[in-house]
């Protein structure tokens, strides 16, 4: 039987940045703060995102432990991650013993040793998975999951995500629930114009890589400059450390393509309201699954019409929203054809943004997601 205080809880997050499952993290701790629960939440290192935490009730730990990356996937990345798993062994449940938690909840399955050790420790184990890699091979995603076995409970992002951990994992299949994200709204929601002024304003906002498919967004501005489509795209992300290449591959095409004036790379940005509330539509470009969309979710809560790609589990992100347009994932001619759609009729797409913003933010509530998790832990306010 599970040990330790069942008023204290433990959560493990593999870092401290703010993307979408360290947001998610956020919400975790407020809906058990909410609760009564006392929250410690441990980091490898610290970032924007532990202010964050402590203002929202946690206590805040630094403690290193090994994050598995596909780039460590290699004889020497795993020799390191080896090393690393030994080193953090000790620390880990010293820290255990000394915050007793009831449970511990790991933060998506990057760092799977957390399960052991509070497994090990007979602590309630639940991982909140975040990761739905349907594309990757079958070996490679049975070994990403197999950690899972050893959780009590697990909690899924989205009924996508359920069935690739039901296809790689069966055995937790009927440990597993499905809790939505929480993504809360902007301050005040500015409508969109009402009649479209050249230019179009696009939007793109994630992390900078190929899998997200940036440089399909460029390749459908390109197209609908060479349309006669008057439009500009801004870029809000940036590249993860040692993916700086990509970076200047879209500098490379953009300046091939002569598009050096209509896109602004922006940068990372803890809060993306503002960004919306000057673009007219927002574009989620990923290649290859995604397990949920927050960012396709917020275009909407800010009556924003979006194109999104058919993959994953963004159509369950868009699936409350009118405005919204499922396209295939990397064609830049459909992409950018619906975008132009979207301009020719543009007064009814303003409306169905509009109308999105309310019951997109109903679908996605933080009461919502406070009551899966807290049901999904067993625990009663």
């Amino acid at each position: 039987m599970p040990t330790g205080d069942p008023n204290v809880v433990l959560i493990a997050n593999p870092g401290a940045d703010l993307y979408g499952s360290d947001r998610m993290v956020l919400e975790t701790v407020r809906a058990l703060v909410g609760a009564g629960r006392r929250v410690v939440v441990t980091v490898p290192a610290s970032g924007p995102l532990v202010p964050l935490l402590t203002q929202a009730g946690a206590e805040v730990v630094e403690c290193s432990t090994p994050i598995v990356r596909k780039g460590l996937l290699s004889p020497r990345g795993l020799i390191s991650l080896f090393v690393t798993a030994l080193r953090s062994i000790g620390p880990g449940l010293r820290l255990i013993r000394r915050v007793d938690p009831g449970a511990v909840i790991v933060n998506t399955i990057t760092p799977p040793l957390w399960i052991a050790l509070a497994r090990w420790s007979r602590r309630l184990t639940v991982c909140h998975v975040h990761e739905g890699e349907g594309s990757v091979s079958g070996i490679l995603r049975r070994a990403l999951y197999l950690p899972l076995v050893f959780s009590h409970r697990v909690i899924a992002n989205s009924d996508f995500t359920r069935r690739v951990l039901a296809e790689a994992a069966p055995r937790v299949r009927s440990r597993t629930v499905v809790v939505h994200n929480a993504v809360p709204g902007p301050p005040e929601v500015v409508p969109p114009r009402s009649s479209l002024v050249a230019p179009t304003r696009l939007l793109y906002v994630g992390r900078l890589s190929h899998r997200k498919g940036v440089h399909v967004a460029v390749d459908a501005l390109d197209i609908l400059v060479r349309g006669r489509r008057d439009a500009r795209l801004d870029i809000v992300g940036a590249v993860f450390p040692g993916n700086e290449s990509y970076l200047e591959e879209l500098h490379a095409r953009i300046e091939q393509r002569g598009l050096g004036e209509r896109v602004s790379f922006l940068g990372f940005k803890a809060s993306v309201w503002d960004d919306l509330a000057r673009t007219d539509l927002a574009l989620v470009t990923s290649l290859v699954d995604e397990t949920f969309g927050n960012t396709a979710v917020e275009a909407a809560l800010s009556a924003r019409p979006a194109v999104v790609s058919r993959v994953g589990g963004l159509p369950e992100a868009v699936s409350a929203s009118q405005s919204a347009t499922l396209v295939t994932p990397g064609d830049a001619a459909e992409l950018a054809a619906t975008i132009a759609a979207k301009i020719d009729d543009w007064p009814a797409q303003a409306r169905l943004a509009l109308a999105d913003s309310v019951a997109v933010a109903e679908a996605f509530s933080t009461a919502r997601y406070s009551d899966g998790i807290l049901a999904a832990l067993a625990l009663k306010v």
